[in-house]
């Protein structure tokens, strides 16, 4: 049993140290790897992918290239990548003695503009999928990211949690933030599933430099007055606030254990210096902590300081706490929806004259030609564009995205958001994100569910461009018992 894997089944605390692929920190990273702990809490290593550009070191090269194994958790981002490099990596690992794997969509692959040429995301839960259904034994794991603000992004974030659950994820480790909050939220959250996972918190130190860089990290939280806070600490002097950052990670990470978390995947940590340090603040503060009660005290006064705002976490303006209910879909949103389930149950459903009469057509064999390929390829994006922005991906799933098509999404995100939305809006920027309006729909038509138990599979890349019509009344078309979404809709 590798060594993750051995720490959840025991109930150990564990500590994961992110290490973002750079040749000029492997050796410094090698070093700390082979210290093999923190504070006596196992230690392994979490090598991420593509955090920069597709053409970075890859985690699995990275981990080749270490002069001497360590216990590792490589990455695997979905950005710009199809089912087959994810085989492929797959194999390798084979080759390589590892069998555990954080998946992930990824965020934004530098360059990639809206409107220019799409940029395929192999979305976490299809790659779940593809991995439990091909290495049933590894340990694999996800992200969560519970800091948000608004309503539908934050109940959207928590139904895409609950499918990845659904499609294999034997663990989740949430995205990096200071909101202890919302830590509470994501715990609580979890308690209630049917069947728990462990859960592991992203962490960082916070300094004012890092706060000015974290701006620019998509779905990353840090509030004006937190700014304020780390720009008053560094006021003073550098010495200062460095030694109030590193209190109060350790102070964080003493709240994340009592409050039931299996560990942390600790970030923005580079050299055995920073490593003591932490480790001799955790020392002070386990000495001085044993109850939540008196770590909440800490926690609040170690965000304050004299002649500084009052710290809060949240974006100004906005607060949303999960189970909190204050929104719902506009009329527009509410009319299309219906509109559109009652054209596909009239001509999608299989089950009445006009359905099988329509089926009936799109099968002839005229559309198996070249030429009728074509022409009815160049029909079904005529009529569904103007409705949906549709882009003819050949196998339509707008059915289970509430009419809200996944081709409209940057990424091409499918089964829920990304982690980068920001108070409802797209990571790019350019709109409110597609699943935040899906979210909204679904919660005033009374079809939550379909968001939080339809597993979509990925588009397969040889299918794009081609009419789903043939395919969604071909007789096999849902033979499958993992369904989940294989739809091609009006």
């Amino acid at each position: 049993m590798n060594l993750l894997k051995q720490a959840l089944h025991d109930r150990q605390f564990v500590c994961v140290m992110e290490f973002v692929p750079k040749p000029q920190r492997l050796a410094g990273f090698e070093q700390l790897m082979q210290r093999g702990h923190l504070s006596g809490w196992p230690m392994l290593a979490g090598i991420a992918d593509r955090v920069g550009s597709n053409l970075d070191l890859s985690p699995l090269d990275t981990f080749a290239a270490l002069s001497t194994p360590v216990p590792v958790m490589p990455h695997f981002s979905g950005k710009d990548r199809e089912r087959q490099d994810l085989l492929a990596q797959l194999e390798r690992m084979d080759q390589l003695g590892l069998e555990q794997l954080l998946l992930l969509t990824g965020d934004r692959l530098h360059g990639h503009e809206p409107g220019q040429r799409p940029v395929r995301y192999l979305e976490s839960v299809a790659a779940l999928s593809i991995v439990r259904q091909a290495r049933p034994d590894w340990l694999l794991g996800a992200a969560l990211n519970p800091f948000k603000y608004c309503e539908e992004e934050g109940g959207a974030q928590y139904f895409k949690a609950q499918k990845k659950l659904k499609a294999g994820a034997d663990f989740l480790i949430l995205q990096l933030g200071f909101d202890m909050t919302k830590y509470r939220e994501a715990m609580d959250w979890m308690q209630r599933q049917p069947m728990p996972r462990p859960m592991l918190a992203c962490i960082m130190g916070l300094t004012h430099g890092r706060a000015k860089m974290l701006e620019h990290v998509a779905g990353v939280t840090v509030s004006p007055s937190m700014k304020a806070l780390v720009a008053a600490e560094e006021a003073v002097s550098k010495a200062h606030a460095k030694a109030r950052s590193v209190s109060r990670l350790a102070l964080q990470v003493i709240g994340l254990q009592l409050m039931g978390y299996a560990g942390i995947n600790l970030s923005g940590v580079h050299e055995m210096e920073q490593l003591l340090a932490l480790e001799r603040a955790l020392d002070d503060w386990q000495g001085k902590i044993r109850t939540e009660e008196e770590w909440a005290l800490a926690w609040a006064e170690s965000w304050r300081m004299p002649g500084v705002p009052a710290v809060t976490f949240h974006p100004p303006g906005s607060d949303w706490e999960a189970g909190e209910s204050r929104v719902e879909a506009t009329t527009r949103e509410r009319l299309r929806y219906h509109l559109l389930s009652s054209f596909h149950a009239a001509l999608f459903s299989r089950s009445n004259v006009l359905s099988k009469a329509f089926g009936w057509a799109v099968r002839r064999p005229l559309w198996s030609t070249a030429p009728g390929a074509r022409l009815l390829h160049r029909l079904e994006r005529g009529v569904k564009r103007p409705l949906v922005g549709c882009d003819t991906c050949g196998s339509c799933r707008l059915e289970d995205t509430l009419y809200i098509c996944p081709e409209t999404c940057p990424k091409g995100l499918a089964n829920g958001p990304c982690g980068g939305t920001r108070l409802n809006r797209c990571e790019f920027g350019d709109r409110e994100c597609i699943h935040s309006i899906k979210y909204r729909t679904a919660k005033s038509v009374g079809q939550t569910a379909v968001l939080t138990e339809r597993l979509i599979p990925c588009v397969e890349v040889g299918g794009r461009q081609r009419s789903s019509w043939p395919g969604w009344f071909e007789a096999d078309a849902r033979s499958s018992p993992e369904r989940i979404g294989d739809t091609a809709v009006s």
